[in-house]
Formats: C-alpha cells, sequence, structure tokens
C-alpha cells in the first residue's frame, strides 16, 4: 500500500444531472444554493475516474449529496451504488438519508449497506439542516445506533464560523460539531473542510476527548487556509487524523494533490494523509 493515495471527498452526480440541472434546483433550495450558477461543476463518476487517472488517484470517496427529500437521497444513492460498482476498488460510496424521513431512512440505510459494494459511510450530512439541534435532534439517535451495528462513518459537512462567505458554506460551526460530537462520542466521524476549524482547538483536554473517533478532511483547504496549518496541525499530534480530500470537481484533483505535496509536511506525514489514514478508517485489505 505504500504510496497510496486515498481522496476522501468528492462528489459526483448522474449524467442527466449534469446535462440537465434546472429541475433539480427547483426541487432543493440547498443544490440551488450551490449549484444554480453555469460556472459550479458537476462531474459524473466517468469524469471523476478520468480525473483519477490524471492525478494518480488509486481511490476516491464519493459523498453523496444532502437533499431534503428523501426521495432525492435514494436517487442519488442508486447512482453512487451503480458507479462503484462498475469501478470496484476505486469509487467507495457514501450514501445520505433525511433523518426526518424515520423508518424510511433507516430502511435506505439498510438498502444501502447491502449494495455490491455496500455503502461504507453516511455523507455528505448536514445535521444543522437535517434536525439536529432542534427539538426533534433525536431522530439522529436511531442512525448513530444503525451505523454503529453496521460499521457506518460518518462525514458532515463543517463551516468556519469566520471568514468569506461562499455557497453552500452553511451553519455546521464548532459549537454545533463540538455538542454533536458530545451527544455520539463513539460514532466514527468524518468533518469536512477542516472541520470548521473545530481541531485546532484540539489543545482544550475537552476538545481533544470528545474528538478521539473523529477526523477531518481537508476538502478545499487551499480556498480557507494558508500552508501554515499542517505544521498548526502537527504541533497539536493530530495528522494521523488527517484525510485528504478534493471536493472535486470544485476543485481539480491533480492540482490537489500537487498542493499538498508541495505543503511543509515531513514525508511520513505526507504518506500519511495522502492515504494511509484512510485506507486505516476505512480497513481497507491490501489492493483496496
Amino acid at each position: 500500500m505504500d504510496g497510496i493515495v486515498v481522496d476522501f471527498h468528492v462528489h459526483i452526480f448522474p449524467p442527466h444531472v449534469k446535462a440537465d440541472r434546472s429541475a433539480y434546483l427547483a426541487r432543493d433550495l440547498l443544490f440551488r444554493s450551490m449549484y444554480e450558477s453555469p460556472r459550479a461543476r458537476i462531474a459524473t463518476a466517468e469524469d471523476l475516474v478520468a480525473s483519477m487517472d490524471r492525478a494518480g488517484v488509486d481511490i476516491s470517496v464519493a459523498q453523496g449529496f444532502a437533499w431534503t427529500s428523501q426521495d432525492l437521497c435514494r436517487e442519488s444513492n442508486d447512482y453512487l451504488l451503480e458507479a462503484a460498482s462498475r469501478y470496484p476498488g476505486r469509487i467507495v460510496p457514501f450514501c445520505t438519508v433525511q433523518p426526518a424521513a424515520g423508518d424510511a431512512a433507516l430502511r435506505e440505510l439498510e438498502r444501502c449497506v447491502q449494495g455490491a459494494p455496500p455503502a461504507r459511510g453516511l455523507g455528505e450530512m448536514r445535521p444543522e439542516l437535517q434536525g439536529f439541534g432542534r427539538e426533534d435532534c433525536g431522530l439522529w439517535d436511531d442512525l448513530a445506533r444503525f451505523c454503529g451495528q453496521h460499521g457506518l462513518i460518518l462525514l458532515m459537512h463543517a463551516s468556519e464560523p469566520v471568514g468569506h462567505g461562499y455557497p453552500g458554506k452553511g451553519g455546521m460551526k464548532p459549537t454545533l460539531i463540538y455538542q454533536f460530537l458530545q451527544r455520539f462520542p463513539a460514532w466514527p466521524t468524518v468533518l469536512a473542510h477542516l472541520g470548521g476549524g473545530l481541531p485546532f482547538y484540539a489543545a482544550m483536554p475537552e476538545v481533544r476527548a470528545a474528538m478521539a473517533q473523529t477526523y477531518v478532511d481537508i476538502a478545499a483547504w487551499p480556498l480557507l487556509y494558508r500552508p501554515e496549518i499542517f505544521a498548526a496541525l502537527a504541533a497539536l499530534g493530530t495528522m494521523g487524523r488527517v484525510l485528504f480530500g478534493s471536493d472535486y470537481p470544485l476543485q481539480d484533483q491533480s492540482l490537489a494533490v500537487q498542493r499538498l505535496r508541495e505543503a511543509p509536511l515531513a514525508p511520513e506525514a505526507l504518506a500519511a494523509v495522502l492515504g494511509e489514514n484512510a485506507v486505516r478508517l476505512l480497513g481497507l485489505a491490501h489492493g483496496g
């Protein structure tokens, strides 16, 4: 597994969504906020695999989209599972559900873990838009229990409380993330986009304890941070829980790999972030 490259955070959609996104813009507010601009790129599984070949990426973890509708979640899951079956060992599917759907969400998760290959996680979820933090946050308890029983990893979007705005930034900020991790301390969780900055509080013992089962991905980091973040993460002793992510097609995978290789990382830390940490988290056998 020496030199393996795992992109833990990519997005793909069916060809018909790429060809004409207009129907989906009308059906989902979050999708509209992120993809209304024709400059917002949409990629298919074929686009992704071609990009992986150019960039030298061995495995990509394809994240679902946090649709408001459970029907749209199911449609997206169908495509992710089908893409993973066509590109076994190269595309690892994560699925999404709408927690407010209750038993229907659990049935959908059951279906996804029975796929060939099965879904390996739940993501990219948006807890602040999907019930957590409200009176109905108990909806997440059944999801956490199911994921624990089936070894599913959660990947959630995270938002910086400061800095510039951008489409889809959202409100899953460190305070709310911390509350989530305290509620579900045993759920293996990946916080996208460097966790909205929460890892930089890991010098606080209570935060470090809450993040005991938590990883962060670095998706889109050049759009948010300077390279000094890696020295800060290393000083906090958290490099074993940092995952490479490009957020493709938002970022070109080749450029994302290049920028990480140019970052101030020791060789062993670079290898860990590029793929070894993800291999361990996903429990991949030799050869994928």
